[in-house]
């Protein structure tokens, strides 16, 4: 099924709003999923509306928060979630984080008691259209197998960054600490595929190439994806006074009750240091020579991070977003389906 994507931000925006968030935070909610599809992040997009929108109308969203921003320094603050929606408390903390910077030329907030904030990439490119530099990290559920252990404790752990050029173009890269997200795994299982035998182990700790038999995800690069996703939770989690390693509540366990979550946004202001001109004209001329190196055996070119998911949004306007037909489906009815994410999933991120 192919959907453009204002119908698609529509589709959504009812659906969460169904679930009993105002308009405002569904269309907030609806703003970031359709990022993540556009991009070609579908992982992160439609597939995730039936999940939230059950957890929203079981209260594990508070439907109605009441967040607060507090500055404890100069440049730095903290944004109280009241275990409202993530994506709401992450935009918002954002906003607070990008004026900070313009006034001080740098912002770390800490975003704590929230639930599952989505692709981080959208908020650092956030940053970047108003001329910043960010960074975005946050917690999730405890699903990967430490370098050198056979029993999971941290979660995927994605780190986010963002940078602008002088033109249109924006550096973005955003990761998982492991060698994929657990949303690929939930992606193949929607489309009954098989996953590379190096992303995952079985409940036997051997490495597994069926989607349906995962039980937790391998850090990237070994040892040093295991110390990339602990920088992650204690910025995100211990620095923020909220749970952190293996104590960090599971997405699907139950979903009547609020995840406390902590994400951490840092923006940087380019104006205070090179200054934003110079910075920009930089980054520009960074991408024109990355452009302008010969492609290795199999590649047309090289691509600057971010570029391609820019080019599948300028491919999904041309042709509509693909969404698979079940998904459709769940977007277009009135249903929520309670206890179904109960059951169909152990845990995910």
């Amino acid at each position: 099924m192919r959907v453009t994507k204002e119908d698609l931000h529509q589709l959504i925006q009812n659906k969460i709003h169904k679930a009993g968030l105002s308009e405002d935070q569904a269309a907030i909610v609806s703003d970031v999923l359709t990022f993540a599809d556009a991009r070609g992040i579908h992982s992160h997009g439609a597939m995730r509306v039936e999940y939230y929108s059950e957890r929203i109308a079981k209260g594990g969203i508070t439907q109605n928060p009441k967040f607060e921003f507090k500055k404890t320094g100069p440049s730095v603050g903290i944004f109280e979630g009241d275990n409202g929606s993530g994506f709401v408390a992450a935009e918002k903390a954002m906003d607070h984080a990008i004026e900070i910077a313009k006034e001080t030329g740098i912002a770390v907030v800490g975003i704590r008691n929230i639930s599952h904030s989505g692709a981080l990439a959208y908020y650092v490119e956030r940053a970047a259209t108003h001329d910043m530099v960010a960074l975005s990290m946050c917690q999730s559920d405890p699903m990967v197998v430490p370098f050198g252990g056979s029993e999971p404790y941290f979660g995927t752990n994605p780190i986010a960054f963002a940078a602008p050029s002088n033109d249109d173009r924006i550096i973005t890269f955003d990761m998982a600490t492991t060698v994929q997200a657990w949303g690929k795994i939930l992606h193949a299982r929607s489309r009954k595929e098989s996953i590379p035998d190096s992303w995952a182990v079985d409940e036997q700790g051997n490495s597994t190439t069926d989607s349906t038999k995962v039980n937790a995800l391998l850090p990237i690069a070994g040892p040093k994806g295991y110390g990339l996703m602990m920088m992650v939770d204690i910025l995100s989690g211990v620095l923020l006074g909220v749970p952190f390693g293996k104590h960090v509540s599971s997405m699907y366990h139950d979903l009547s009750k609020g995840r406390e979550l902590g994400q951490l946004h840092v923006v940087i202001n380019p104006e205070y240091f090179v200054g934003l001109d110079t910075f920009k004209k930089s980054i520009s001329t960074m991408l024109d020579e990355i452009k302008e190196i010969v492609p290795s055996e199999g590649f047309k070119e090289v691509n600057y991070p971010g570029e391609r998911g820019r080019m599948r949004e300028q491919k999904y306007a041309e042709n509509g977003i693909e969404i698979v037909d079940d998904i459709y489906n769940y977007l277009v009815s009135d249903d929520i389906h309670f206890d179904y994410y109960d059951h169909k999933n152990k845990f995910a991120e």
